[in-house]
């Protein structure tokens, strides 16, 4: 039997008839350009802002400044110095973050590859690391003042040292820098969790069954993939602590002090707060002006410094992972 296949065919689309996707979309273009309108006048507000910033405060940011001590008079323009300012700032950022990306890390850890989504833990925990995110940063401060030095430093001096005079029951840099970690906790925690959930399960469970267990697994497999998206963590929370003066003013930060910290102990003076002070207390505001410009813009480089330290070290690590996966 002589059989025939059918052959399909193709039917143009009638003369006057346009398919859908052709038509033009308005609603569609209109959103769009509207979305990246706003994106450029957002970009346009940040740029006035450094503009500004930059054409007041570039002519009074010299070495001279940016080198001297605030044993002298903090309001005069020729003998005021932010050195101790810019010391007292980094180190009260560089002990948060040494104090938060462990404990956001593990956290995270606990959450992601070991807490079910059920549990009532998981949920206890989750709601309050989002509590934590919309608490005012006011509130760290007095949470600083009240459990780090009135109850963890007092207890300290009086159960343990037996001091009649207060040592760790009074504002120092390590308080400050604790405060600053538990606010900043919650930046930490999401950035390494969502991390960690872009690792392909099929690692794990590859680590698995070459017979590693789930801690091996955990550290050998998983953190290292996860180690550049933990550092955005850690560049997102110095971003927010750098400029933070709330959470310091009960717990650390100094008026003025004529050496630098020493110890944990010790109170220090900072960027933030000297801004605070140039704003609040000084007898002529036009004549501290060029110091408050200035001061700011050490401030934003500064926080630009410690950011693209932080992104280079990401970048090296994410280079020694491409070369070690090739």
């Amino acid at each position: 039997m002589d059989t025939q296949t059918p052959m399909l065919k193709f039917t143009p689309p009638q003369e006057g008839k346009d398919f859908k996707a052709r038509s033009f979309d308005f609603w569609s273009f209109f959103f769009s350009g509207l979305t990246g309108l706003a994106t450029l006048l957002i970009l346009a507000i940040l740029a006035v802002i450094l503009l500004n910033i930059t054409i007041h405060g570039a002519p009074g940011l010299s070495w001279r400044f940016l080198t001297a001590g605030a044993d002298k008079e903090m309001f005069n323009v020729d003998t005021a110095g932010v050195l101790p300012m810019i010391v007292g700032t980094s180190i009260r950022v560089i002990l948060m973050t040494i104090f938060v990306i462990p404990i956001g890390v593990i956290t995270a850890i606990y959450l992601t590859e070991y807490a079910h989504n059920t549990s009532i833990w998981t949920r206890i925990i989750r709601g309050a690391v989002n509590n934590l995110a919309g608490v005012p940063s006011i509130v760290f401060g007095l949470f600083g003042l009240g459990f780090f030095i009135a109850f963890v430093g007092t207890g300290i001096d009086e159960n343990i040292l037996k001091s009649p005079e207060p040592l760790w029951g009074k504002p120092a840099i390590l308080w400050a820098s604790m405060t600053l970690a538990v606010m900043t906790l919650p930046v930490v925690i999401v950035a390494t969790e969502e991390s960690l959930k872009a690792i392909p399960q099929g690692l794990r469970e590859a680590s698995l069954a070459l017979g590693a267990t789930k801690l091996e697994t955990i550290m050998k497999i998983v953190l290292p993939q996860a180690l550049p998206g933990i550092l955005t963590g850690g560049i997102l929370s110095v971003s927010r602590a750098a400029g933070e003066v709330a959470p310091i003013l009960f717990t650390g930060a100094a008026y003025s002090m004529k050496d630098y910290p020493h110890a944990l102990t010790d109170q220090f003076m900072d960027l933030g707060y000297h801004v605070f002070i140039l704003c609040t207390q000084s007898p002529n505001i036009e004549q501290t002006r060029p110091i408050l410009y200035a001061t700011v813009l050490a401030l934003l480089i500064l926080t630009f410094a410690l950011n693209i330290v932080a992104i280079l070290v990401r970048a090296q690590m994410r280079r020694k992972m491409r070369l070690l996966g090739h």
